[in-house]
């Protein structure tokens, strides 16, 4: 795909696809974070990862704050780049990602091609979002914010000249999250959706997790995953649950909730 798009292919195009999945990634996080999930993809699932503004191949953009208008855009590209109706989309996003793969989902519910299935994790539901200050925080206090999460690599975390490259974008991303709102009277999705959060998560847990079951009428699922707000361990795992087509079945340990 071109370099100037939204969306990055991250497996081959050759032949029909049996699935789409589309992931969204989280505050400060890139397209290519999704590069290791290529290995535990079942066969003819086609990536698809959105690349914010001000980072990696878009380092030169102006980074976006608003997360609507992110949803807007991806779904505006994958209803250029596959029009065709026959093969609905799987969305997942993490933090961030979870907002934005949520207001795709409506976007393109309303441009008449809903979604098979929205997959959030590590984020509270877009109406329990409780807002927060760290988007003005000083350099110093942001950074150690986030590299405390374990969100950033340790040879990340010690080079100067990265902190000063990926500081913007990482701001720019946490006041997307922190100031996002819902629209008032926004009508539910009719997709089922899925939530992980890290059992030991200091942002999310599951409580807040089982929000989501107000954004669709179509059963909500929640399952709790080891580790905290970044869980790394066991990319094969949570990549099958998510792409594991329309007949997968959550553990059995998942709570399941219902939209009220």
């Amino acid at each position: 795909m071109p370099r100037s798009t939204w969306l990055r292919a991250l497996t081959g195009t050759a032949g029909e696809p049996a699935g789409r999945l589309v992931c969204f990634p989280h505050s400060g996080g890139s397209a290519s974070g999704f590069r290791p999930w290529v290995a535990h993809l079942p066969d003819g699932v086609r990536l698809l990862a959105v690349q914010y503004p001000g980072r990696a191949d878009r380092v030169a953009e102006e980074p976006v704050t608003d997360v609507a208008a992110i949803g807007a855009a991806v779904a505006a590209e994958l209803l250029a780049v596959a029009p065709e109706p026959e093969l609905p989309y799987t969305l997942f996003g993490h933090s961030l990602g979870a907002l934005a793969a949520y207001e795709t989902a409506l976007a393109l519910r309303d441009a008449g091609r809903p979604v098979r299935r929205l997959d959030v994790s590590g984020c509270a539901a877009p109406g329990q979002v409780a807002g927060g200050l760290t988007h003005r925080a000083p350099d110093d206090a942001l950074w150690s914010a986030v590299a405390g999460l374990g969100g950033l690599d340790r040879e990340v975390i010690e080079d100067a000249e990265l902190r000063e490259l990926l500081l913007p974008a990482l701001r720019a991303d946490i006041t997307a999250h922190e100031t996002y709102r819902p629209r008032p009277g926004t009508a539910p999705l009719d997709c089922p959706v899925r939530c992980f959060h890290g059992a030991d998560d200091p942002l999310v847990d599951g409580a807040a997790m089982a929000g989501w079951a107000a954004v669709t009428t179509g059963g909500c699922a929640v399952t709790a995953r080891p580790g905290g707000h970044f869980y790394r361990d066991g990319t094969a795992d949570l990549t099958g649950w998510v792409a594991d087509g329309p007949a997968g079945v959550l553990p059995e340990t998942a709570g399941r909730v219902r939209a009220r």
